[in-house]
């Protein structure tokens, strides 16, 4: 019973993190789009960054426990939350392009 919850507060630290990472790279993108601050722009895309790694930290030592011969349950809820860290890499990667799209030739 211990291993389902350490299993359950992993899968759920993953998405917690996922989605603070994710609200803050779209609210990066609301930014630069309705007032051009890329300064701040970049420190949101920075603190997202953080939660990411978090995220990624989470399912590296789920990664490395699987690897250790040990038994790690895949049930629906870790497979949300491998679907929330997918979704939100993507969406780092492509709103920091889109990002770039924003500013002036010059500024590039």
């Amino acid at each position: 019973m211990e291993d389902n919850n350490q299993n359950e507060i992993m899968s759920m630290t993953i998405i917690a993190n996922s989605g603070e990472c994710r609200a803050k790279v779209f609210d990066a993108l609301r930014l630069v789009r309705d007032t051009g601050d890329y300064d701040g722009a970049k420190k949101l895309l920075d603190e997202a960054e953080q939660f990411s790694l978090e995220a990624h930290k989470v399912q590296m030592d789920l990664l490395v426990k699987q690897a250790n011969g040990e038994q790690v349950q895949v049930d629906v809820l870790l497979v949300h939350a491998q679907d929330h860290l997918m979704t939100t890499m993507v969406a780092q990667e492509l709103v920091t392009e889109m990002i770039e799209f924003y500013k002036p030739k010059e500024n590039k």
